[in-house]
């Protein structure tokens, strides 16, 4: 089927990318009006006519997830009201996507719901980036594009060319995608076992590989509390490494986690742009890339009904 022009709109999520999109794209954003009534409901207008078009709503669920949720759920009901062609959700950042099974009695699968609200509310497909669980594309019976970080990511550390370099998977969990940066970068892998004594405490039993005299490379989907990556840098200087660097796709930040961040002894933080950093304070430690230039390339592939898996695939290694 072919849609009529291309156009994005956007909530208050994250203007600063919207933005950064539309410029790689060549587009204006389509404005829209997204306030609150006095009660605290969420108020919104699309003002510009999107009838028959292709339209991208740039909204990550964060750092407010509950109101930028439904920002993006009225958002796309508005334009499917307005008889948008085809109504994409680009979620930078997927809130609510810790809780992907139910691992105890009478918890819900909260992923699984807001997938379901999303299709509800009218959206044909959904564009991410790094999700939490890899699983919750199986939530939606529409389709989902799963971007990945490690392309822009990769490449700051890869102009760095630090010698010595050994990828560390903070835990278990994470092994999987360390082992990819490790493979890009030409370094070893090591893997943190961690126990967790509260939400925002860790402690490192042990670190399976030899990092004493490494340089390393901490690396995660999203730095949240901040508890498991600095713990598990702290324990890779004690074991004798050299410079820490500590990378992530998503700065959550919650709480007291910059400061976790800033005393834990890294030579450098590095995030990207899905959901908005604060860097006043923190230049010198911290370092955001724009995922923007990604997005947009994206978001031109689905437009042009081209392939986005070819985005990921490396020719010059043979890897996607």
């Amino acid at each position: 089927m072919i849609y009529g022009n291309l156009q994005v709109v956007a909530g208050n999520a994250n203007p600063r990318l919207a933005d950064a999109i539309c410029r790689d794209l060549g587009i204006p954003r389509t404005p829209a009006k997204v306030d609150k009534f006095p009660d605290g409901e969420i108020d919104v207008r699309v003002e510009d006519h999107v009838r028959g078009n292709d339209i991208f709503v740039v909204q990550s669920t964060c750092p407010d997830v509950n109101d930028h949720l439904m920002e993006l759920l009225l958002l796309v009901d508005a334009l499917r009201r307005a008889s948008a062609g085809r109504v994409t959700a680009v979620i930078p950042y997927f809130g609510y996507a810790r809780k992907d099974r139910k691992d105890e009695g009478r918890v819900p699968i909260s992923a699984k719901l807001v997938a379901n609200l999303l299709v509800t509310a009218g959206v044909h497909r959904v564009i991410t980036v790094d999700l939490h669980a890899a699983q919750i594309q199986g939530f939606f019976d529409i389709p989902v594009d799963h971007l990945y970080a490690a392309p822009v990511l990769a490449e700051h550390f890869r102009q760095k060319a630090i010698s010595d370099l050994m990828v560390v998977a903070p835990d278990v969990g994470s092994a999987k995608m360390a082992r990819g940066y490790a493979k890009r970068l030409g370094g070893d892998l090591a893997i943190i076992n961690k126990r967790r004594i509260a939400a925002d405490h860790t402690e490192v039993t042990e670190i399976i590989g030899e990092v004493a005299g490494r340089n390393i490379l901490l690396i995660d989907d999203m730095i949240s509390t901040g508890g498991s990556i600095t713990e598990a840098a702290k324990a890779c200087r004690k074991a004798g490494a050299k410079d820490v660097y500590i990378a992530a796709t998503h700065g959550v930040l919650c709480g007291s986690a910059r400061e976790k961040l800033e005393a834990c002894g890294a030579k450098e933080v590095v995030l990207t742009d899905t959901i908005p950093v604060d860097l006043a304070g923190v230049e010198g430690l911290f370092r955001v890339l724009s995922i923007g230039p990604l997005l947009a390339a994206a978001i031109d592939r689905v437009h042009h009904e081209r392939s986005v898996s070819a985005l990921f695939v490396r020719r010059e290694e043979g890897m996607s």
